[in-house]
Order: structure tokens, then sequence, then C-alpha cells
């Protein structure tokens, strides 16, 4: 009678064993990914009564900017415009472009706050009297040891600038607000560009 050689059969069980673990490590990073963005749209949308997320609002030159987030908040609509970058950052109101240091790298992006105005500017424009607002918010990787620059707010303080909202004045907002939410919500097209995108 013919046996199998043992080895054979061990390289196969190890092999099987680590294929079994590298899709179960993959499995468990996309549930913890999944996870934490459920939590970082919730910290955001728990601002507000309704919300549109990952939008393209017409700028009324023919062209569009990608919204990250539109909140219809109890003081009006909310522009968010959600950044995931890590390390150290220094930027002001005044400088072109904002450095982050994250261990030994270096890099420099492009000072937010003109692009979060040019969106401000294209709601305001779209949702008529309804108060605009903007924040460019940070998610936890981020740091800003110097202080933070004008309408930049970490992630997990956008709540106290907007406290979550009583469910009751639902409909009392919407009063005051819901023809320039509904005309806002009219002409946003959904956006192929996710965020937040590393920087």
């Amino acid at each position: 009678m013919n046996h199998l050689p043992a080895t054979p059969i061990l390289v196969g069980l190890v092999l099987g064993g680590v294929a079994i673990g590298l899709v179960a490590s993959w499995v468990w990073r996309w549930w913890r990914q999944r996870r934490a963005r459920r939590r970082l749209v919730l910290a955001i949308t728990s601002t507000g009564f309704e919300h549109l997320e990952d939008v393209l609002v017409p700028d009324g030159n023919g062209s569009t900017y990608h919204v990250d987030f539109l909140v219809l908040t109890a003081r009006g609509i909310l522009v968010v415009d959600l950044r995931d970058v890590a390390g150290n950052i220094f930027g002001g109101d005044q400088m072109t472009d904002w450095t982050v240091m994250d261990g030994s790298l270096r890099h420099t992006f492009v000072n937010p706050q003109g692009g979060l105005y040019d969106r401000i500017a294209a709601v305001k424009a779209l949702s008529g009297e309804v108060p605009v607002e903007g924040r460019i918010v940070f998610t936890g990787r981020a740091r800003f040891p110097k202080g933070l620059p004008r309408w930049t707010v970490p992630v997990d303080t956008l709540r106290a600038d907007f406290p979550p909202v009583d469910r009751g004045l639902f409909e009392s907002v919407l009063t005051h607000y819901r023809a320039g939410w509904t005309a806002l919500q009219a002409v946003a097209a959904p956006s192929p560009l996710g965020k937040p995108r590393p920087i």
C-alpha cells in the first residue's frame, strides 16, 4: 500500500493556514477602516438634521466644486472640507502653503481656506437666504502645535461649534430653510471624489 509522503501534505496545510491568516487579516483591516469611517461620518453629520456627502456643486461659471459634506444645521448650512493628514501641521491664514511634518517626512499642501471660501460662496449663491458657514475638519491623525488657523477644527471638536441637534426642531428649521436646502439638493450631483484623501 502506497502512502503519500508527509512533506507535501504538511506544506499544503501550512500554505492553507497562511492563506486563511492573510484573508482574515485583510477582512479585519477592512472592517476596522469601515467602522472608523462610519464614526467619522457620524461625528460630522450628527451636527445637523440632514446631509449630503461627496457632491458636486455648480460654481456659477460652468464648472463645479467637490464638497465633502453639506449639513443642514439649526444655524443654516455647514460646508465641510474633510482632511485626513498625519503629523504636525504648521499653517496660517496668510500662508500660501501649509507644512506637514511626520517623523522624518516633510511635505506641503495648498492652504485649504481659499477653497473653502469658494465652496461657501457657491453654496450661498444656490441656497438663497439660508445662512452658510464652513469648516476645514481634520481627522485625529493631525496635530496643530502652533494653533489652529481660522475655520479649522479637529473632528472631535466640531460638535462644540455645532452641538448635536434636537430632532424635535427639525420641522421648525425646515420651515425657515426648506426652499434653500431643496434648491441645493436639486443641483448637487454625486461626486466621484471620495474623502478623506490622504495628502
